[in-house]
């Protein structure tokens, strides 16, 4: 017999669910837009220069030698030379805070609102797995994961990147290394308790799902990253190579967050 209370009624579940550090570090990336969409044109255009990552700006002060070839290259390619004059000569010196706060940042409501989804989508499972400070520290890992493979693939860029893509990025991977796990959502099996270890690299690439749900994130990041501007999705160039950087961080670095282990069943 089932009891319903005194309505009659089923009890109803909540449509939207979110642990604490989920909720909270969407409301981070609200309120942080927010409060740049009030201020003044100087503070935003300082926020992005202080805070955003400038991946050239970390090679001249590292490499101070790479810059005569810069400025020989400038003659050809005086736009060049006017990014850095903008970004990096007014504002010097090696900021590596900016490797992680790049990420609280965005473009637009509808850039920090596409990576709320995102977040919101794949962040609750790793924070109720992580635990709150675990998430968060994950979060900032991946971000620092996409600044260091855009770094790589573009060290004299001194376009500042900005966005918490690369960590959403990062969750998606991040996801992948449990979710298809048997007791998981998408496991295949049903769900009595939650599983006692993610699954190892090999059996995420093994796996013909995990298989499917990174060709189909990686074809449609190259796609509509590396296309944005040419299909008219974006005014400005996206930093799909970060997006990857973030994955890549997720899916190798997850370990090192995840504190279920694998203790084995105790009989």
């Amino acid at each position: 017999m089932l009891d319903f209370s005194s309505s009659g009624r089923p009890p109803r579940e909540p449509v939207l669910s979110l642990p604490f550090a989920a909720a909270a570090l969407v409301a981070a990336l609200l309120l942080v837009h927010a409060a740049l969409e009030f201020a003044t044109p100087a503070m935003q255009t300082a926020a992005v220069l202080d805070f955003g990552f400038i991946p050239g700006r970390e090679t001249l002060t590292l490499w101070p030698g790479r810059l005569a070839a810069l400025l020989a290259q400038s003659v050809s390619n005086p736009q060049m030379r006017a990014v850095w004059q903008f970004t990096t000569a007014q504002h010097p010196g090696l900021k590596p805070w900016t490797f992680f706060s790049y990420a609280f940042l965005h473009g637009s409501w509808t850039h920090v609102g596409l990576n709320c989804v995102w977040l919101t989508a794949f962040g609750p499972p790793l924070a109720r797995r992580f635990g709150t400070l675990r998430y968060f520290g994950f979060f900032l890992a991946t971000s620092a994961c996409g600044a260091l493979l855009h770094w790589a693939a573009a060290p004299m860029d001194f376009t500042p990147i900005i966005g918490a893509s690369a960590a959403a990025s990062g969750f998606m991977a991040g996801a992948a290394r449990f979710m298809f796990q048997p007791g998981e959502p998408l496991g295949g099996a049903p769900r009595r308790r939650a599983p006692e270890r993610a699954a190892s690299l090999y059996e995420v690439f093994t796996d013909k799902r995990a298989l499917i749900f990174v060709g189909v994130w990686l074809a449609t990041n190259v796609l509509f990253g590396a296309g944005a501007q040419r299909l008219g999705l974006s005014d400005q160039p996206v930093a799909w190579i970060a997006h990857i950087g973030g994955f890549v961080g997720g899916l190798a670095l997850f370990p090192l967050f995840d504190g279920w282990g694998f203790r084995g069943r105790q009989e």
